[in-house]
């Protein structure tokens, strides 16, 4: 375990060099711990991610020295503990070519059709390795190689809310309408963040996600809107 400074008030532990299940369950594991406020009440926020978390902290509670001394103690109780809870979500998907622009250059790009560009993308669930880019923006791994894509060489000016996309190995949904270079596959109905509900995204960093694909009429059921690029 590597620990450094982040600012003056935060700190970043950095558990592996190389991203891996077993590396953020024990991640999960230690975010876990910290997010006990009643023993760890110095703890302003945590963000957790691949490999990584970073602790922002109280400098009126704690100091730098007192708060690295905490950490490399908790490190063992982390890993006694092992793998912290999580849970299972399914996000509705709409696959077609209109809400899907990028799915037959995916297949021939691969070889394959498009339904089978589908039947692999919801074939697994995946796991959620870090959320950023864009509140309730998860980055999910790892999408079977038959399907992976780089990034467009021009990133779209403007990706609908709900796009499912690919990028290399990983896929996400974009919470909300913003620029973006993944390769986009279907569109979910599923709000991914709600700053007025509780919890405000359905996931967290750990939990594992899979994909159920629908039909135009339950997507629009479902509050889905297809939207035209």
């Amino acid at each position: 375990m590597r620990i450094q400074v982040a600012a003056e008030n935060a700190l970043i532990i950095y558990f592996a060099e190389q991203v891996s299940e077993k590396t953020l369950a024990q991640v999960q594991a230690y975010t876990s711990l910290l997010a006990d406020k009643n023993q760890h009440n110095y703890v302003i926020d945590l963000v957790p991610s691949y490999t990584s978390l970073m602790v922002v902290y109280d400098v009126t509670k704690i100091n730098h020295s007192q708060l690295v001394q905490q950490l490399e103690t908790l490190a063992v109780q982390s890993v006694s503990n092992g793998e912290a809870g999580s849970k299972d979500v399914v996000i509705p998907v709409y696959y077609s070519l209109d809400t899907g622009p990028d799915l037959e250059r995916i297949a021939t790009h691969h070889q394959i059709d498009v339904e089978k560009v589908i039947e692999l993308h919801q074939s697994q669930s995946y796991l959620v390795y870090a959320i950023g880019f864009a509140p309730g923006f998860a980055y999910l791994g790892s999408v079977p190689p038959q399907i992976a894509m780089p990034r467009l060489s021009t990133p779209r000016k403007r990706v609908p809310k709900g796009a499912v996309a690919i990028a290399d190995r990983q896929t996400a949904v974009y919470p909300a309408a913003s620029p973006g270079g993944w390769n986009i596959i279907g569109n979910s109905p599923m709000t991914l963040f709600d700053p007025s509900a509780n919890p405000v995204m359905p996931f967290n960093v750990g939990d594992r996600v899979r994909f159920e694909s629908v039909n135009l009429s339950q997507f629009k059921q479902l509050g889905g809107q297809p939207d035209e690029f």
